[in-house]
């Protein structure tokens, strides 16, 4: 339960599905419900099976590239800082527009719900806490993402304008604060494997 715990929050933030809130009301706008529901529920199985192959896959490809998952904390840490940073610095996440018939495949499922974020900490959180928690997690987090899409509206109203961004801020600065982390981490497993050698 506690690694369960200890890899939902980070995926929680990495999602960042209040901050995402706004640009899905913007591509659903004036969608009937019947159709918006059908895309929410095109972009949340759409972003579980990216993440969860991504997951499956990404080790072997290290594998295959002699890549450590410490040199890929470094990295993924380090393109997540990048993220966080350039969230809290700008007015609004950067977003695309797709085509009505796959709009809940590309872009909501990917890259809005599963994007870099996601798949970065997805990762790094196989190799550390294992397959079951990680999976939990990550699927919790998704089908969560899916039911405040479902809810939108009523959550927008509830917040504000000024509510969802201060929300979205509040998990850039987090997401930044776990991107150190998983940097310092990174580096004290290069130090540890140079010293054995």
């Amino acid at each position: 339960m506690k690694a369960i715990i200890l890899c939902f929050v980070p995926l929680f933030v990495a999602v960042d599905v209040i901050g995402i809130l706004p640009m899905f009301l913007n591509l659903t706008e004036g969608i009937a419900t019947e159709k918006r529901r059908q895309i929410i529920i095109q972009s949340v199985l759409t972003a579980a099976a990216v993440a969860i192959l991504f997951v499956l896959v990404g080790p072997s490809i290290f594998r295959l590239l002699n890549i450590s998952v410490a040199d890929f904390m470094v990295a993924g840490g380090m393109l997540l800082f990048i993220i966080a940073l350039r969230d809290m610095l700008s007015g609004e996440k950067s977003h695309r527009y797709g085509d009505l018939a796959t709009l809940g495949a590309v872009p909501i499922g990917v890259p809005l719900i599963t994007g870099p974020a996601v798949l970065t900490t997805s990762l790094l959180l196989y190799n550390q806490h294992g397959a079951l928690p990680t999976f939990t997690a990550l699927v919790t987090n998704i089908f969560f993402a899916g039911v405040v899409f479902w809810f939108a509206d009523t959550i927008t109203r509830i917040l504000g304008n000024a509510g969802t961004k201060t929300m979205s801020k509040i998990a850039s600065i987090l997401m930044a604060s776990i991107a150190v982390m998983m940097i310092r981490k990174g580096i004290i497993a290069i130090i540890a494997q140079a010293v054995i050698k």
